[in-house]
């Protein structure tokens, strides 16, 4: 079905400071089969506030937030949905006539994934990071009953908090002999490269872990996740995550509920476009 755009078409964006293209091609693609008059298109900024007013000034309907933004954004918008307040981040925003809301769908998609493939709450637990990526995830394995996490971070001043509140030991580093069922990178390691080298844990704390969990996006199989399906681990990616919480930002943005089917060649078409 062609898209035709007019005055009445709905403009939709993402921020990141890397842009991918999973976004534009998964929302256009279920935009012109449910003949919506929205429009998606991702971008990038050196300066966050002055893109929220934009938002606000061009009457945009919804943005999406990536890293590094997820924290410094809430303080230019009007309202945050209550669980988002409680996660401390945001990754979506919605412009009801002006007044901007914020959302957390990372939630829903750590929650999911990790619903989806039955991981068990009693698995032992690491998780990278202590920025607004980790904090979803953080809450995520909370909310599910996982008791058994250690998390890591170098920086003390954005993990501390964190630890204190979910009860969770904090480290900055890894220590020799340490073994974790699951592991999950919440921070940028890996983005951008397909080096083997860069990886987020050691590679012997890969081969004893039995779930791997990446929320990095680009590449799609970083090396992390390669390492995993090297040694016959179960994978949990960041585009599988990103897939579910563009499914949520999506109905914020339309007030419409996708079937599952239709959600699934989204995610097929975005993978290979």
């Amino acid at each position: 079905m062609s898209q035709n755009i007019d005055r009445n078409t709905q403009l939709c964006i993402s921020l990141a400071s890397r842009p991918g293209n999973f976004g534009n091609i998964f929302h256009n693609f279920l935009y012109k089969s449910l003949n919506l008059n929205f429009i998606y298109k991702s971008c990038s900024t050196q300066n966050l506030d002055q893109a929220i007013q934009g938002i606000r000034a061009l009457n945009i309907r919804g943005c999406g937030l990536s890293m590094p933004f997820k924290l410094e954004a809430i303080r230019f918008l009007d309202e945050i949905d209550s669980h988002a307040q409680s996660i401390g981040a945001i990754n979506t925003i919605v412009n009801e006539n002006g007044v901007l809301k914020g959302y957390n769908t990372d939630y829903v998609g750590v929650r999911e994934i990790l619903e989806v493939n039955q991981v068990p709450s009693a698995t032992k637990t690491a998780i990278l990071g202590s920025g607004g990526m980790a904090r979803a995830v953080l809450q995520a394995l909370w909310d599910l009953g996982f008791r058994d996490c250690v998390l890591f971070a170098r920086n003390k001043i954005t993990a501390m908090p964190l630890s204190e509140k979910f009860s969770y030991p904090w480290k900055s580093n890894f220590h020799p002999g340490e073994n974790f069922g699951m592991l999950i990178n919440a921070t940028p390691i890996g983005m951008g490269t397909v080096d083997p080298s860069v990886l987020p844990f050691e590679p012997t704390m890969i081969q004893q872990a039995e779930y791997i969990c990446d929320v990095v996006v680009h590449p799609e199989t970083t090396s992390f996740l390669q390492k995993g399906e090297n040694f016959g681990k179960v994978i949990l990616s960041g585009i599988q995550i990103t897939a579910i919480q563009a499914r949520e930002q999506f109905s914020l943005y339309t007030g419409v509920t996708v079937p599952d089917s239709l959600v699934q060649q989204a995610f097929a078409k975005a993978q290979t476009g």
